[in-house]
């Protein structure tokens, strides 16, 4: 049976980490990245990775999660809740997504409402209470594709072999816009700038540094 990894992405504050995700995402195998709220993300520091991982937009965890429970696949949140696990004990049963919380809030309690479980990665110094979400994001992605099997990535000298570049696709609309839909886009909006969710992309970035013509309808 072949398994499949999922990376939800929600109130992320800061807008680099999207794009160091979107390269994590593809270097262990990850089917789609899954963005949810905002669609205008940085890509800085994908390093070209965001041409082979696909993206998909949602308004709401509500809609991304009914997508994911469509495509029978387990929520995982990565935090330090009372009956997280331990991700080296691979406690995964089926296709799974991974939401990963605020850089420094953690999962919100509308993030954990849709979660199936947790998982937490253990520390072994005594430096530091947390990791970088970025950084996070690639433990638990690495155990999974562990747990599932992938197969590794054929190398050449001391690099992986990187597949070609997929031809370009043309813009795309994100979400067919009812009028549900767009009351729920302001919504969210409204959300995320009380939490902080990502600073605005600034005016100098330029259309190639947006993840926005990478997503697939919803």
């Amino acid at each position: 049976m072949a398994f499949e990894s999922y990376v939800v992405v929600h109130n992320i504050a800061k807008r680099h980490n999207v794009g160091t995700l979107a390269r994590s995402a593809t270097a262990f195998g990850v089917s789609e990245l899954i963005l949810v709220g905002r669609r205008d993300f940085n890509s800085f520091g994908n390093h070209g990775s965001s041409n082979h991982v696909r993206f998909r937009h949602f308004h709401s965890l509500q809609e991304a999660r009914q997508f994911l429970k469509d495509k029978d696949c387990d929520i995982c949140g990565v935090e330090i809740t009372h009956d997280a696990l331990p991700v080296n004990q691979h406690p995964f049963k089926k296709s799974t997504a991974f939401l990963l919380g605020n850089e420094g809030s953690g999962l919100s309690s509308k993030e954990c409402e849709i979660c199936d479980f947790f998982v937490y990665i253990p520390q072994y110094g005594c430096g530091t209470a947390s990791l970088n979400v970025t950084v996070a994001a690639s433990i638990v992605l690495h155990q999974f594709g562990v747990w599932a099997g992938f197969a590794e990535r054929s190398r050449d000298g001391n690099k992986f072999v990187v597949a070609e570049r997929p031809a370009k696709q043309g813009r795309r609309n994100y979400c067919t816009e009812t009028e549900d839909s767009i009351v729920e886009e302001r919504k969210a909006k409204r959300e995320n700038a009380t939490n902080g969710f990502f600073e605005e992309i600034e005016s100098s970035n330029s259309s190639s540094n947006l993840l926005d013509t990478l997503f697939v309808d919803d």
